[in-house]
Formats: structure tokens, C-alpha cells, sequence
């Protein structure tokens, strides 16, 4: 049996559905060759695409069942100058094959089973979301095998053109550039994405007799070109697919798919990174940057572009040739612990996307330098605002609850969201940058750790839940957490606002300098969230997403116990449980003063 379309003659074989379950008439949804590009097997409901296989490599048709491999019947596609088809042959004649398009959307393949006198179902699509037609959107690649992650990612060199919605999973407004680098003859080149569907083909040119090596010079010249892929593995791999605008409905196919080569810009393409850091990011699509580039960028690391000095080294403003702003960070050469702070961030805060941490675009390393290379936050760090007494009169009540949220979303990301499960382990205000929006972005992965998710339900959450307590406590009262305080034998901010909550004393923590008016009650209702997350008990401290519904709601809160602070003269320390499987001086507070 033929589907598709006869050139010679016109005819267009479309497998269409009824209008109903007892009425014949031609329904809306229908299963055809589409000619249009390199032609392609969709899905069509209303015209609306739902659905497409991987277009035919000369061997097998992805998502199609047992194309080309089966001992009873298979699928071939013919493309040439007289046809657009395909073609399926039954080839033991003991086995009746049937293939019906239902109105609601979905084709079907059936099996005649004798001994049942029935049509047995062994082939439906769609059939999970990521056969949806563009699930992903533009320049997604999606993975239904991800479980409990969301299923969508960009592919290298996209970034979610709305992570506030990503984060929400929905994907489905797609990917955009990542950086404003051009990718026009300005050191691009591309990036392989092994075992996926290859995009929509409607919007693809073809060329059979080119190789893989002719098709990449031919899309590197033709700057409108995204990608390209081989088109028939039976022929040595000869024949080009090329791409030209948005690459839509990518998909992964473990173990079945193909080979697309994505243009990307210079920054992403440094493929060298991997090597360095013993094999750890060849996967991470992080874009290595030479030495020269990063000179001229920060006009060979001027002092008057220093932003400021940490642990790991100084951080310096650059400006890249093409007018995009970042921040350098530089190794101290002499650092002892950066080498491993540098490991740490390349694994994990390569791949992590949300508008609440910092975006890493790229890492230098030359000879004994080590470089990682940021988004540029023009409000520097947090603690600049709060504990600057002329700084912290411009952040009102608004404001600074909008930072606390934003970093408990951060946090909830980091826990629960992101492909790791990751404990940040040094949550604290100068870690915490601000955009121009002064929009709150955790910053400084270095000594971050990766956890396994049965091990972030245990402790972790509760752990950096603590962090986020005091950051919460200095945010709403202007103060550092090691300041000394003459009222009492209190040692730390903590313990003051501990005593005065308790002695219903709330509005005295409240920041003097912090702009009228203000909702009090919701200033004491983030006080008293920032106290339970403090509890001396560990097993009763909130997890960051207990946190993040308290933030969002009014809903009755529990009154917190006595908080877990040091005094005056005594050796206590904050108790924090260690997490299982790592030591416990790995995750254990010994002094939480805002550094």
C-alpha cells in the first residue's frame, strides 16, 4: 500500500479520519506526506500539526515500529522525481495489518488476532508529550525519558526565552540566542547533539549527493543556516539536510536517532573546556574564551574595572567585542582551595537556568589562569544595599520582599527543579547579586555539592533553609548577623531578634532606615518565617519549599522555638545535620556571620 503523493499524475494519498466513531464522512484529522522541504511523514488535526516521525535514513523510520528490521511487514520512504511516498509491505501473508487516523487525533496501527476474533492496538501516536508537535518550541530539544525533571532543554547556544515560565514547565514559548555574539564569520561553528529526531523538515533544504563534510562547509558559508544533518546512512552517510531560521520539534531518541550539528557562536563553542577539568564538562555546552579575548575585554584587567576582591580571586567588568557587558572572575594564583571552586562551578551552574541565579557563559583557561566569565549585574551584591546606611533608605518594604522571594525561589530550584539536586553551602547577602531590575541572582557555586534526591528530601533542604533564615533576618533589619549588640548577652543578630520577638518587640527589628509606609504584618510574618527556619531542633526548621508557601500565602504560621544562637562566652554553634553521605564538617555552619 502507497501513502504520499504522485508527481506525475497529482494524486495525494492521505490516510484521513472519519467525523465519528459511526459516520464516515472525512473528518479533520489526517496522516500524510508533506512535500514541502525534504518530504515528511505529520500528523494533522484542523491543519494543525500534531505529530511527526524522524524523516526516513534509508534504514529505518524512527517512532514507526519495526521499520526495515521486522520478519512480518516493514516501511520504506521513496523520494524522487516521480514520487513522494510511503510504502508498506506486509511480508508474511498469515499477518492482516490495518492503519486508521481517529478524529480525535491520534493514528493507530492493528493487528488482526485470530485466536481473540479481535483487532489488537500495537502502535498509537502521540503518545507521550514529547511527541507533540513543537512540545519544546523553537530551538527545545525535548526528553520524555527525564522523569520527574522537566522534559525540555534548549540546544547548545538557546536559552529559554522566558525562564520565568520554564520554571513554571511550560516550554512551549521555545528558545532564543544566548548571547549577542554574532554567529555570522565571527569564529562559529557547531556543535553536535547525538540521538534526536531531527527538526520539522518542512523548512529544510536537501541535497543527496552531498557528504557530511560538503554539508558543513555549505551551512558554515551561509550565515541564515542553523543546522544540518546527514540524510541517508545507507549511502556512507551521504546526503545534506540543512535548517534555515528556528530548529522546531526536536526530540531525544535513546539509542535511535540521529546526528544534528547546531551553529553556534564563538562562546560556545570552546570544546577544549572538558579536557581541562578531567572530562567533567564535555557535556556542559560551555563556551571556552582565549585569553586575548578576555584581556581586551577588561582592558588587560585595569584596576579601575575591578568590581571587587573575594576568596576565590578578584572579579573585574569587561565589555566583549560585541557590546555584551560581563563579569570576570580570577582565579588568585595562588589560591589553594580556587582550583576545585573552579571544577565546582563549571559542573554544576553550567546548565542551570533560572531568573533567580546567576547565568556562568563561559570559562578561560590559559597556561596557570582560570577564568569564569558571567552575566554583569550592575547592583553588585546585596550586602552593598543592606548594610550601606545611605544605600538602604532607597530599598522599601516592596523591594526587599521581592529579593526575599526571589532568593527562596532560587534556593527551591536548586533543591527540587534543576537537573542536580544541589546544596549551596554559602548562601549569605554578598553572595546574592542584583540586576539593573534589582532582581535577586544567586552567585558563587564554589562550594556547592550535588546530592542525590532521596538525600535532598532528607536534610539538605533544612540545611540551606537555615542559610536562608539569616539572610532573611539581615534583609528585614538592615543588620549583619555577626554584629554585637549591648542590650543583652546576644552575640549575633539572631539572637537580638529572638528576644525582642519574644518579648513582642517585632516592630524594633524592623530596619529604621527602611522607607514608610510598609505592611508591618508582613514584615513580622517574614520575621517569624526567618525564626523558624533558625529552630535549635532541626527535624522541625521548614524546607525551602515549606519557605516559599509561607512567602506566598497568608496562611497561619507555627510559633517558632528558641533559635540554635551563640552567646556571649559560650562554644555553641548553629546544628546543622550533616546530609547522609557526606561528612558532617561538610555541611556543618560553624559561624554564620554575613561575610
Amino acid at each position: 500500500m502507497k501513502l504520499g503523493l504522485n508527481r506525475t499524475s497529482g494524486l495525494n494519498r492521505i490516510l484521513t479520519s472519519w467525523k465519528s466513531q459511526d459516520d464516515p464522512r472525512t473528518g479533520t484529522a489526517y496522516f500524510m506526506i508533506d512535500p514541502s522541504g525534504f518530504p515528511h511523514l505529520t500528523l494533522y488535526k484542523n491543519k494543525v500539526p500534531l505529530w511527526q516521525p524522524s524523516p526516513y535514513n534509508g534504514v529505518r523510520l524512527n517512532v514507526i515500529p519495526a521499520v526495515g528490521e521486522s520478519s512480518y511487514f516493514n516501511f520504506s520512504i521513496i523520494i524522487d522525481a516521480d514520487e513522494a511516498i510511503l510504502l508498506s509491505n506486509v511480508l508474511n501473508s498469515s499477518i492482516y495489518v490495518r492503519g486508521v487516523v481517529q478524529e480525535s487525533g491520534i493514528v493507530q496501527l492493528f493487528t488482526w488476532v485470530e485466536r481473540k476474533s479481535e483487532w489488537v492496538t500495537f502502535f498509537t501516536k502521540p503518545e507521550d508529550q514529547c511527541d507533540s508537535y513543537g512540545h519544546c518550541g523553537a530551538n527545545g530539544n525535548c526528553h520524555s525519558d527525564s522523569m520527574d525533571q522537566i522534559e525540555c532543554n534548549c540546544l547548545p547556544g538557546f536559552t529559554p526565552k522566558s525562564p520565568n515560565d520554564w520554571s513554571m514547565r511550560d516550554s512551549s514559548g521555545g528558545c532564543i540566542r544566548k548571547n549577542q555574539e554574532s554567529v555570522c564569520r565571527n569564529g562559529e561553528g557547531f556543535v553536535k547533539v547525538a540521538d534526536v529526531k531531527v527538526p520539522d523538515t518542512s523548512v529544510a533544504s536537501f541535497d543527496k549527493n552531498m557528504t557530511l563534510r560538503e554539508c558543513e562547509s555549505v551551512c558554515m558559508r551561509n550565515c541564515s543556516c542553523t543546522a544540518y544533518a546527514d540524510a541517508d546512512f545507507t549511502r556512507g552517510g551521504r546526503g545534506c539536510l540543512m535548517w534555515y531560521g528556528d530548529l522546531m520539534d526536536t526530540r531525544h531518541i535513546s539509542g535511535g536517532g540521529r546526528d544534528l550539528f547546531v551553529r553556534v557562536d564563538a562562546l560556545v563553542l570552546g570544546s577544549e573546556v572538558g579536557k581541562e577539568l578531567d572530562g567533567t564538562t564535555k557535556d556542559q555546552e560551555l563556551p571556552l574564551l582565549d585569553i586575548t579575548t578576555i584581556k581586551a575585554a577588561t582592558d588587560n584587567f585595569a584596576s579601575t574595572n575591578k568590581l571587587g576582591q573575594g576568596g576565590f580571586g578578584p572579579v573585574y567588568k569587561g565589555r566583549l567585542a560585541s557590546g555584551q557587558d560581563v563579569a570576570v572572575k580570577r582565579l588568585s594564583k595562588g589560591s589553594g582551595q580556587g582550583c576545585q571552586e573552579f571544577k565546582n562551578e563549571v559542573m554544576l551552574i553550567a546548565k542551570l537556568q533560572h531568573r533567580n541565579l546567576v547565568r556562568l557563559l563561559g570559562c578561560c583557561i590559559s597556561l596557570d589562569e582560570r577564568m569564569l566569565i558571567y552575566e554583569y549585574l550592575p547592583n553588585k551584591s546585596l550586602d552593598c544595599f543592606i548594610f550601606n546606611e545611605a544605600k538602604r533608605t532607597t530599598l522599601d518594604w516592596n523591594q526587599r520582599f521581592k529579593i526575599i522571594l526571589g532568593i527562596a525561589r532560587g534556593v527551591l530550584y536548586l533543591h527540587q527543579d534543576s537537573r542536580h539536586r544541589i546544596i549551596h553551602r554559602d548562601l549569605k547577602a554578598s553572595n546574592v547579586l542584583l540586576d539593573a531590575a534589582m532582581n535577586p541572582k544567586i552567585s558563587d557555586f564554589g562550594m556547592a555539592k550535588m546530592f542525590g534526591e532521596d538525600q535532598i528530601q532528607a536534610n539538605t533542604n533544612r540545611v540551606v533553609g537555615t542559610y536562608f533564615g539569616v539572610i532573611l533576618l539581615e534583609i528585614v533589619s538592615g543588620k549583619r548577623n555577626a554584629d554585637f549588640y549591648n542590650d543583652s548577652a546576644c552575640l549575633n543578630l539572631i539572637a537580638h531578634v529572638w528576644n525582642l520577638w519574644k518579648e513582642g518587640k517585632s516592630s524594633d527589628i524592623f530596619d529604621s532606615l527602611m522607607a514608610q509606609p510598609y505592611n508591618s504584618r508582613q514584615v513580622s510574618r517574614s520575621i517569624q518565617i526567618g525564626l523558624l527556619c533558625v529552630q535549635e531542633r532541626a527535624a522541625v526548621r521548614p524546607t525551602m519549599m515549606d519557605i516559599v508557601l509561607m512567602l506566598g500565602n497568608e496562611a497561619a504560621l507555627a510559633s517558632p522555638d528558641k533559635p540554635a544562637f551563640i552567646l556571649k562566652g559560650s562554644g555553641n554553634v548553629l546544628d546543622l545535620p550533616p546530609i547522609a553521605g557526606a561528612s558532617a564538617n561538610e555541611v556543618t555552619i560553624t559561624e554564620l556571620d554575613g561575610r
